[in-house]
């Protein structure tokens, strides 16, 4: 075994110094192989302790449980003091979600925004980053009343100016007066380059809305006909404008006839479709969704995640009984 000095030395000028392995090498007469080797005998004796600051294990167990658990190729699960109020929360959510989807912009993307009060508070809390070729675009009409601050348009623009990109803008509500209406808006000339735009969608950012309790700047969209049609269906959640029931089933109601934005089928297709989401109120409104893989990236907190596992799994020891 090397004696303690060569490896304190080889140790210094690689982790203080920042030398290359190769350097090391040639500086100290020893093969370039074995540089490597003897680095991860001085961790294994102690002679190197790695420390990292602001860095949680046990969040990163959350993360890689939730990746074992659902079709997600990214998570990320941003601790939150459970004493904070709910809209604390949501604002710490939202800086740590804008400081994860900084390294996910890139130039020539098409990039596709629901709309909400918590993509309102991300895209605000992002700093600005000078792209080319940027396309942002709506994936669902807007809500009832133009003059609201999370207006799908607003953000659009909002998002566009940070990227240095371009916005498209949709004039149409989420629901429609009927499916007739609906399919006039779609087929018009002025509809074409969105919808062309929506299929070249390379990265779309979603949150995911409770059960039909849940206020919401849209729902008064909806007609009381409308509300008992979806409570006897038994809708658990809703999705950009579409309503679903706990096995991830888009209900195939009037609503969904009358409404404008890309289905879940065609969300789950774009190669990175992000859900921004956090409640442990939203969990069963969360679950069938991950199950169904209609998003692969998951922003949320600990409360959500931890809640997310543990009904997850109480669901798939239920199924093996």
């Amino acid at each position: 075994m090397y004696k303690d000095e060569l490896l304190s030395k080889i140790a210094y000028l690689y982790y203080l110094e920042n030398k290359t392995q190769a350097e090391i090498a040639n500086e100290l007469g020893i093969y370039r192989t074995s540089i490597s080797r003897l680095l991860k005998q001085a961790r294994q004796q102690g002679i190197v302790k790695i420390e990292i600051s602001d860095f949680d294990p046990a969040i990163m167990a959350l993360e890689r449980k939730l990746k074992q658990l659902f079709p997600l190729k990214e998570v990320q699960v941003t601790a939150i003091d459970p004493l904070l109020s709910s809209s604390q929360k949501d604002q710490r959510l939202a800086e740590s979600a804008a400081s994860f989807l900084k390294y996910h912009f890139k130039s020539g993307q098409t990039i596709g925004l629901s709309w909400g009060s918590t993509l309102g508070l991300t895209i605000a809390a992002l700093e600005p980053k000078k792209l080319n070729h940027v396309q942002v675009v709506p994936l669902v009409g807007g809500p009832g009343y133009i003059d609201t601050q999370f207006h799908v348009n607003t953000l659009v623009y909002e998002l566009s100016k940070k990227l240095n990109g371009t916005g498209t803008f949709i004039n149409a509500s989420i629901i429609e007066e009927s499916p007739q209406t609906k399919e006039a808006i779609l087929q018009s000339k002025y509809f074409l380059p969105l919808h062309q735009a929506w299929q070249q969608i390379d990265l779309a950012f979603v949150t995911v809305g409770g059960g039909l309790t849940e206020k919401s700047q849209w729902r008064d969209l909806l007609t009381v006909k409308d509300v008992e049609e979806l409570k006897l269906r038994e809708a658990v959640g809703e999705c950009c404008g579409r309503f679903y029931d706990r096995t991830g089933k888009v209900l195939n109601s009037p609503v969904n006839e009358r409404t404008i934005g890309l289905t879940l089928a065609e969300l789950a297709k774009i190669p990175t479709t992000v859900a921004i989401v956090r409640s442990k109120q939203k969990v069963h409104s969360l679950l069938p969704l991950l199950n169904s893989g209609t998003f692969n990236t998951l922003l949320t907190d600990q409360e959500t995640a931890t809640e997310l596992i543990k009904r997850a799994e109480q669901t798939r020891s239920a199924h093996k009984i």
